[in-house]
């Protein structure tokens, strides 16, 4: 939790941070986020690439993030 980049991007209030960061973290220790871990772990991109679960390949970092939605198609073509 300490010296995360999100709580200086975000400026958020210590007790909003703290808030947060029990969120991401539960997220994180979820069904679905220990899956997608195992899952990037075993891909093993090279250093600047993220594991695209959307597509199943190694794409660079930025494209990665740029690509994120929240809209759960990844989740249902795992069948999470």
């Amino acid at each position: 939790m300490k010296g995360t980049p999100f709580k200086l991007k975000q400026k958020l209030k210590p007790a909003a941070a703290k808030r947060k960061a029990k969120a991401d973290q539960d997220a994180a220790m979820s069904e679905w986020g220990k899956f997608k871990k195992r899952t990037a772990q075993k891909a093993n991109c090279p250093k600047g690439y993220d594991f695209d679960h959307a597509s199943g390949k190694c794409i660079p970092v930025n494209t990665n993030r740029k690509n994120n939605s929240r809209s759960g198609v990844t989740k249902r073509k795992y069948n999470y």
